[in-house]
């Protein structure tokens, strides 16, 4: 799997300084860590993201001892909330890999299952949500297209749209919500 890199500046205002002093903290201690999801998606659109994902190989256990206000969430899948205040938090994801447990219905239920940035962006649901942007070069990394369907205001999902709503239903929620947030088009695999 091959990324396209793209340089881009964004709007400084648009930035959240808290989320890349995690972004800065993570790669000082030796790892690698990324803006994440729909927050570049929305920078790219020009809109200020509600809120911020990171997505590092560090483990969560590791991020965790990096920051003093934060703590480890989740049992399908581990995070972190690095807390800054009592209504702000920024979630830090370790790269996830192919790897899950799912029950007969098909729906995942076990996903700790780690890997690298190219098995991470397999894993997550729409093209426009699995570009990463690298603070330091300041470029968006985009192993999927998602930048071209930035471009023609398309909502691709990644992989087999059957299976992956069956994974997990909410992805079609999801998909009109973006649909009329963004006032993209479906694809026709998604429709």
């Amino acid at each position: 799997m091959k990324a396209v890199r793209q340089s881009v500046k964004f709007n400084q205002q648009y930035l959240d300084k808290d989320a890349l002093k995690v972004v800065n903290t993570i790669i000082k201690a030796g790892f690698e860590a990324y803006l994440v999801g729909g927050c570049v998606r929305d920078l790219l659109l020009g809109l200020k993201p509600k809120d911020f994902d990171i997505a590092t190989n560090a483990k969560p256990e590791q991020v965790h001892k990096l920051f003093k206000r934060s703590r480890l969430i989740g049992r399908r899948f581990r995070l972190v909330h690095v807390m800054f205040s009592a209504r702000k938090f920024i979630e830090v994801a370790t790269f996830r890999s192919g790897n899950v447990q799912t029950a007969k219905t098909g729906v995942i239920v076990r996903d700790n299952c780690y890997g690298s940035i190219e098995d991470d962006v397999v894993r997550r649901d729409f093209n426009i949500n699995a570009l990463y942007y690298d603070i330091k070069k300041q470029e968006v990394i985009d192993y999927v297209g998602g930048l071209i369907d930035i471009a023609d205001k398309e909502i691709h999902i990644i992989g087999d749209a059957k299976l992956r709503f069956e994974q997990d239903p909410v992805r079609m929620i999801r998909a009109v919500r973006f649909q009329t947030k963004l006032n993209f088009n479906l694809s026709n695999e998604v429709k």
